[in-house]
């Protein structure tokens, strides 16, 4: 017995004594219907490509059987009329022009009724199109910070602290700022220093200032290093902020319901604007009602997306397009919220063999990550990421200046040992001792101050 199906496979059925029915199925090739939709199926000289063909292939591949493709003669997807006939891709699938359809389909009730439907290989819902520049994000409450990134603001906190340490340090080494270890309170103890450096970040300054020459060249730079440090990061919270910053802040559709300032709209007859025309929510009823009333309907995608870009226009569309338009056009951005989820699928005739095949298929691409890489592949994004605008300043960007503080630390710490060395050179010449020992004398004196007090105060008190 010969069965011919209609998806031109030719099944070869042979009963068995038992009753039992074996086939074996001869494939011939199978014709396939699409239509031209970037990133979907595009031109390449005489060949198509595009996520749809990579798809197909990967399909064929798994059940092997062969196909020919074509473009669908009126150029449409597929609607039903008035009498009930349908058009398009999924018109030439119910008249057998084709065994398969293989586009952005999506599956919807009246579509199931006329043609087998697989699983989706596609998620997709609806979503706004808009301007990054028109709308202003959620301000947080450490905006504040973001002009520099977290590892500058660790690198300037160790800064401040060594800095602060490398002050007392001079304070106590140079004979300039503390000539007398014995009877002179020091200045500039690590509370002191620490309040000096901090004085010098909000320019106002903190008394006293040092006298020794290895002091000041640490407080210049010091002062240098904040001078630049305040110019970022007051340069980079203006360019974040912006001199034109936009007062709206459209996160979904119920923020985009609740304004009058950015006109929005859809691709007129799409099953998108049949969703808001259908629903029950009200937000979404007042969306449709807006657009009926305003006539803010686009004639296509392509439209849709030129009026965005033109600002003050809001695109509402199928979020994969959408994000499409967003890897094409740098300038656009698209709203986090998705609603009304539905996926694409691919068609075939109702009742069809291949149907139960091409849904597990299809899951199984899914599981072995093809599908999320056709998905990458086609949707990269040609945008340099916007790293300058409003980006947040890295330590490597500023190490220019970090490294001119570390260079005026170490010459004033250097400077106010020379100063050390010089005073202990000439006292040890003075009474005739060792300049190491006189050195060292001056170091555990200068190094040691509060053992020191603390066993001249003891010595005060026996006297008394």
């Amino acid at each position: 017995m010969v069965r011919i199906s209609n998806m031109g496979i030719v099944s070869l059925c042979i009963v068995l004594l038992l009753g039992s029915e074996i086939c074996i199925a001869a494939r011939q090739e199978l014709i396939v219907t699409t239509i031209k939709q970037d990133p979907y199926t595009m031109s390449k000289g005489s060949q198509l490509e595009g996520y749809c063909m990579d798809l197909l292939a990967e399909l064929a591949k798994k059940l092997g059987f062969k196909y020919k493709v074509h473009l669908v003669k009126d150029g449409a997807y597929g609607r039903q009329d008035e009498s009930g006939n349908w058009n398009g891709m999924i018109g030439e699938v119910v008249r057998g022009e084709a065994d398969l359809a293989v586009a952005p389909l999506t599956l919807t009730a009246a579509r199931e009724k006329a043609v087998g439907m697989t699983k989706p290989y596609m998620q997709t819902g609806i979503s706004i199109l808009l301007r990054k520049d028109i709308v202003s994000e959620e301000a947080g409450f450490f905006d504040f910070l973001s002009p520099f990134s977290g590892e500058t603001w660790f690198g300037i906190l160790i800064a401040y602290f060594v800095t602060a340490v490398c002050i007392c340090i001079v304070g106590r080494l140079s004979p300039c700022e503390w000539s007398q270890p014995e009877t002179e309170p020091n200045h500039f103890t690590l509370l002191h220093s620490l309040w000096y450096a901090a004085g010098a970040l909000s320019l106002q300054g903190a008394g006293p200032h040092p006298k020794a020459v290895s002091g000041r060249v640490i407080s210049c730079t010091w002062w240098l290093f904040a001078v630049v440090l305040l110019a970022c990061y007051f340069s980079s919270l203006s360019s974040s902020q912006g001199p034109d910053s936009a007062p709206l802040m459209i996160k979904g559709f119920e923020d985009l319901a609740n304004q009058d300032v950015i006109e929005y709209g859809t691709l007129s007859g799409s099953s998108t604007l049949a969703f808001f025309k259908n629903s029950n929510n009200p937000s979404y009823r007042r969306i449709y009602e807006h657009m009926e009333r305003r006539k803010s309907f686009v004639s296509s995608m392509d439209e849709g997306v030129q009026r965005a870009k033109e600002g003050n226009y809001a695109f509402i569309g199928e979020s994969v397009s959408l994000d499409l338009a967003v890897a094409r056009h740098c300038e656009l951005v698209r709203a986090h919220e998705v609603i009304g989820m539905r996926g694409y699928s691919i068609v075939t005739p109702l009742g069809s063999a291949m149907l139960k095949n091409l849904s597990v298929a299809i899951l199984q691409l899914s599981e072995a990550g093809e599908l999320a890489y056709l998905r990458t592949k086609w949707w990269a994004s040609s945008c340099i990421p916007d790293s300058a605008k409003g980006s947040s300043l890295r330590a490597h960007s500023m190490k220019g200046i970090f490294l001119v503080l570390a260079i005026g630390l170490g010459i004033g710490v250097l400077l106010s040992l020379f100063e050390l060395t010089s005073k202990s050179r000439s006292t040890a010449g003075e009474q005739k001792k060792s300049c190491c020992a006189v050195l060292t004398q001056e170091l555990s004196q200068r190094l040691r101050m509060t053992s020191t007090k603390g066993d001249q105060e003891t010595s005060d008190k026996n006297k008394a």
